[in-house]
């Protein structure tokens, strides 16, 4: 039997395609039709055509919409999902949007997701963007009404067992996700080629600087902070680190930047070189050993140790005023275990930043360069 080779093709991701079914329903509700086809704004703000399904209005006070999520060439337990959209009117709010969850959409009951124990696991850059979608077209009903938004994906409780919600805390269903709205495939050879490409071109343009990052919202992060790097230096290596430093080492760059959030430095520093959440889970108790090292107390570094989720360690360390330190020495932690791989091959600088996009810290390893 001929092997499949693995694809390149991008897809969009569950919050996208939510916004999506969300602004055909919410166009329904005006016009009194659902229309077959709707252009949705990406977060990224990329304007993408998607084709709606199952379209129905009552009254032009309730409004139905579907679109089946197409992955791409990524391995998604959630592709052919539909993500559902019920929209109504809500008299007694003039301009708001109600965002809920439906069934198929998981329950949230942990801290560390940065969503409130009890909502919809649908996360803070989707919400934005459904509502965005929503107000774009609904605006004319906002002036005399609230909208009410429900999500729903059926079957997304069976597909939630595929995944490591559970683990999160997120219970019933699966997760509405997505920082740019686009699905890039994550474990074919043609993706690790590209980063390996990428670090070639920035050799290649004289560039002696690389700066490595784990996707969009942690590019244009490192973007802000470099501004005076070349756009060639900036290369998204997704979760190919082993790749992306071994590239590094064979073109001769001198200089390497990394730019993440704490569940991917975490997983660096526990010693991972491939870091996608279904290879690996995150060393919480080594979360645990670093907040004991700058002095947190006994009792929460227990609680951290006995968590599931790096951001719940995190969210613990603000609380108590010790952010700060903390990614420090999470950055100190990750430098030293690259440089047990990577002994004096290149200077090394970790910037970390929240899930916002804002900067929480910055360590460099320069002492220890060649």
């Amino acid at each position: 039997m001929k092997k499949r080779v693995k694809g390149t093709r991008k897809g969009y991701t569950t919050g996208a395609c939510s916004a999506a079914a969300a602004r055909a329903a919410t166009l329904g509700l005006i016009t009194g039709g659902v229309p077959e086809e709707i252009e949705c704004e990406l977060p990224n703000g990329q304007c993408v055509r998607f084709a709606v399904i199952e379209g129905e209005c009552r009254k032009g006070e309730y409004a139905h919409a579907v679109v089946i999520k197409d992955a791409g060439d990524d391995p998604d337990v959630t592709d052919k999902a539909p993500l559902t959209a019920d929209v109504r009117l809500l008299s007694d709010c003039i301009g708001s949007v109600v965002l809920k969850g439906g069934a198929g959409v998981g329950i949230v009951t942990r801290q560390g997701l940065g969503l409130e124990v009890g909502g919809p696991a649908i996360n803070p850059v989707p919400r934005r963007n459904i509502e965005h979608n929503v107000r774009a077209v609904g605006d004319f009903l906002l002036q005399r009404s609230g909208l009410e938004v429900s999500i729903s994906v059926p079957g997304g409780e069976e597909m939630a067992k595929k995944t490591l919600n559970y683990r999160l805390g997120i219970i019933g269903g699966i997760s509405i996700l997505g920082t740019t709205g686009i699905v890039h495939p994550y474990s074919t050879a043609a993706f690790r080629a590209s980063v390996i490409q990428g670090i070639e071109v920035a050799a290649r343009q004289g560039q002696e600087t690389v700066v490595l990052t784990t996707g969009g919202r942690t590019e244009k992060f490192t973007m802000r902070e470099l501004p005076e790097l070349a756009p060639a230096c900036f290369v998204q290596m997704g979760d190919f680190l082993k790749y992306a430093l071994d590239s590094v080492v064979e073109c001769g760059i001198r200089h390497v930047v990394i730019g993440g959030m704490i569940g991917k430095l975490t997983k660096i520093a526990q010693g991972e070189t491939i870091t996608h959440a279904n290879r690996s889970e995150v060393d919480t108790g080594l979360l645990a050993e670093i907040a004991t090292g700058i002095g947190a107390p006994p009792e929460v570094c227990e609680e951290i140790r006995n968590s599931e989720m790096a951001r719940y360690a995190s969210e613990r360390m603000e609380a108590l005023g010790m952010i700060s330190e903390f990614y420090q020495a999470l950055g100190r932690r990750v430098i030293r275990t690259l440089r047990t791989r990577y002994p004096d091959q290149f200077s090394l600088r970790i910037l970390m930043c929240d899930f916002e996009g804002d900067k929480l810290a910055e360590v460099s390893g320069a002492d220890n360069h060649v």
